[in-house]
């Protein structure tokens, strides 16, 4: 019986990108006493949910209601993934996002603290701007950090206040880099390259890439640290049965460009590359992050052991796995095709609160 089989685990944006992902790995580990809450609207978000298990499901709206009231199916919660979040950089509201992004997440903190339940959180490598000021979890550093957006700072906000009130080591807060993989197609604009490249591949033959406008960097060499989905879920839950607390980054460890990025995806569909390099809109041209690389020595030393999967085996079994055939978690013919397998942690290399 593992930790998280103790009590019901909450999961917000369950039927999301990273939400879902976190399910189906709970599934792997034979566990369902999961309770979804998210917003089904009127996009295919609710699909990612169809062959997953779990114990029940509530609308994120009335989750903050269902709090007070001491609604039972709340009872027994003994974790809580707060994953649900509006993740659109492009949001320009900023009152939408502080309401839901902060106000949702400091009130759901609150109650889990209170109720002593393990509080695990999404924040974002967004919170670190150009990354002029690093991109080191050190929690030392919050206060010099730059978001460059109102979804940055949104995320930015929660991790302030929470270290402010003296209870961020209590819990996790989780800053994902450029995570892509299967159950992310409702996303829309905000889909990985990943997935939008194959669709380009397959309609005629080729990929789009944004032309740079830094001179260190030729066009698509610009560089990002791209995380498999799989092995995010596999750090996220390793985080939350650890004796860790403080913000983590969750990525890779190493930078890759956007030509390496999309280079695999012509092979698993037995193409020759072709890429074609494109105006960026000058909207997004001082807002662009040209490198992030994740610092992920905290990462280890709170114990985590697991090989993070190399870019092109995430990105071939993505497409071969699930984009090609249609695939989404859960889907998977016999034993799911895992190239992260998880891995114990010793106890005796937690990370220091």
């Amino acid at each position: 019986m593992t930790k998280l089989s103790q009590g019901r685990i909450l999961v917000t944006g369950g039927a999301g990108f990273i939400g879902s992902a976190l399910i189906w790995a709970l599934n792997q580990r034979g566990l369902d006493n999961i309770l979804v809450a998210d917003f089904l609207g009127q996009d295919e978000k609710y699909l990612n949910l169809v062959p997953l298990r779990f114990a029940d499901y509530l609308e994120a709206d009335e989750l903050l209601s269902a709090l007070d009231q001491g609604d039972p199916r709340l009872r027994d919660v003994r974790w809580v993934f707060h994953l649900g979040a509006c993740s659109a950089t492009t949001e320009r509201n900023v009152r939408y996002l502080i309401e839901n992004n902060f106000e949702y997440t400091k009130t759901l903190a609150h109650w889990a603290l209170k109720k002593k339940a393990r509080f695990v959180y999404a924040s974002s490598a967004a919170t670190y701007g150009d990354g002029a000021q690093g991109m080191d979890d050190d929690e030392k550093n919050l206060s010099t950090l730059r978001p460059l957006n109102p979804y940055g700072y949104s995320k930015h906000l929660f991790d302030l206040y929470a270290q402010r009130a003296g209870c961020l080591n209590q819990l996790v807060g989780l800053k994902y880099f450029n995570v892509f993989g299967p159950n992310e197609e409702h996303k829309g604009d905000m889909r990985s390259v990943v997935h939008k490249a194959f669709q380009q591949i397959q309609a005629n033959g080729s990929v789009k890439l944004f032309k740079s406008y830094h001179p260190d960097y030729t066009d698509g060499g610009q560089k990002r640290d791209f995380l498999y989905v799989k092995d995010a879920v596999e750090m996220t839950l390793h985080l939350a049965t650890s004796k860790a607390g403080g913000v983590f980054n969750l990525g890779s460890g190493q930078a890759h460009t956007w030509i390496e990025l999309v280079t695999p995806i012509f092979a698993a569909l037995n193409r020759k590359p072709q890429i074609e390099f494109i105006d960026m809109p000058e909207t997004l041209r001082s807002k662009y992050q040209y490198f992030t690389q994740a610092n992920v020595s905290k990462l280890r030393s709170s114990g985590y052991i697991a090989k993070i999967t190399p870019l092109d085996a995430a990105v071939t079994d993505y497409v071969r796995n699930y984009l090609s055939p249609g695939r989404k978690l859960g889907d998977e013919p016999g034993p799911a095709n895992h190239p992260a397998q998880p891995q114990k942690s010793p106890k005796t290399r937690s990370a220091k609160a």
